[in-house]
């Protein structure tokens, strides 16, 4: 958090630590309000709940997600190799998305039109690629984009996985990348895109 952010930007940042953490059930408002340098009374004026502020959170982080990575039909190996860059970097994410998957109600979801928005037209580009002969269209595009999240975020949340390589290996974290990669383009190799025909 810097100097310059609001009250409710360091909510939210306090928020996303916690929830990392603790999980939706273990977290707790007031050490939300202590790590935000507020009150649990503006906590509560922004979000009436502990629910409601795990889902702006749930929702915040899956549209930084849609809006750090591009998706290119013709490179879909380079956009696993963002996603993956980009859940190194952000370790809190998958932490969040661990939760959600053991919590009911805890899931990592968007919760507001603006995260719709950015997943349908994620779908949308999927899409586009098959129609234009660019991508395989033998999966649906919204299993395109499931596997490509799977492989991004899979080896670095099988934690069971870490006890064979360092997880924090610069190398290791090299070589899982590129297996990800690779993985990607051998499930999506390029293709050149459609010519019309001569008739």
């Amino acid at each position: 958090m810097t100097a310059a952010s609001t009250p409710k930007e360091r909510v939210l940042a306090a928020a996303l630590q916690e929830f990392a953490e603790h999980g939706v059930a273990g977290a707790r408002i007031d050490r939300i309000a202590r790590a935000a340098r507020t009150s649990k009374e503006r906590v509560y004026a922004y979000f009436r709940s502990k629910e409601e502020l795990h889902a702006a959170v749930a929702s915040d982080q899956l549209q930084q997600v849609m809006d750090s990575t591009s998706l290119d039909p013709a490179d879909i190996p380079g956009y696993v190799g963002a996603l993956f860059d980009f859940y190194v970097a952000h370790p809190e994410m998958l932490r969040l998305v661990s939760w959600g998957r053991l919590e009911p109600g805890g899931e990592l979801t968007a919760t507001d039109a603006s995260g719709h928005r950015s997943l349908q037209a994620k779908l949308a580009v999927i899409a586009q690629g098959q129609a234009d002969g660019i991508l395989d269209d033998a999966f649906e595009p919204i299993d395109v984009l499931m596997l490509l999240v799977n492989l991004s975020m899979g080896w670095l949340m099988a934690v069971e996985m870490h006890r064979f390589e360092d997880v924090d290996d610069p190398d290791v974290l090299a070589r899982r990348r590129a297996a990800a990669v690779l993985a990607a383009e051998r499930l999506f190799p390029p293709r050149p895109a459609a010519r019309p025909s001569a008739d």
